[in-house]
Order: C-alpha cells, then structure tokens, then sequence
C-alpha cells in the first residue's frame, strides 16, 4: 500500500486556479482504482492519497496530475504493509486474514 503526500509549492491562488482538472484527474483515477482515499491536509497545505494499485500504475497516474505536470506541488510516495487495522477495513490488510473456525 502507499500513501502519497502532496505539498503545495505555489500559491494557494495558483493551486485553486488548477484545481477542477486536479479533482476530474482524481476523480478517472478512482474509477480506474488506482486510490481508495484522499482528502486535503488542514491546514491547506497539499493533500493525502491512498493507494493499493501496482507501484508502476501509480507512478504512471501520478505523472497525469495536473498538480504534478503543472509543477504545483511535490510529490513523495511511501510504502507500508498494513499487518494490522481495525475492525471493518480488513480489506486494507496486505495479506488475507486466517479463515477462522
């Protein structure tokens, strides 16, 4: 899993005036299932993405971030294995859980 941090590098007045083609570009990646969540940092100083997609399938929709293209904001992805969460979001585990008897 990977979670990607987003920070701002412009003016919030530059980031708003991108904004609509980075959201329509988050919105096709969520519907090709390359993230499960994101949001903005408070305060307002980039955003947060979550993802479950193949490293190279990231990489490959994060380049068509017009945040990215457009060089208003950098970019750092971290990888995790979630071996632990809480009850309901199992499907965050990188491995199946044990079958239970």
């Amino acid at each position: 899993m990977y979670v990607v941090s987003l920070t701002y590098r412009v003016p919030q007045e530059i980031v708003d005036f991108h904004n609509d083609a980075h959201i329509a570009w988050l919105q096709k990646s969520f519907d090709d299932g390359v993230f499960i969540a994101a949001g903005r940092k408070i305060p307002r100083t980039g955003g947060l993405l979550l993802s479950q997609a193949e490293r190279e399938t990231l990489d490959a929709s994060l380049a068509q971030d017009p945040f990215y293209t457009n060089g208003v904001a950098d970019f750092e992805v971290v990888e995790f294995h979630a071996g632990r969460v809480a009850p309901g979001y199992e499907n965050l585990l990188d491995t199946p859980p044990a079958p239970t008897a």
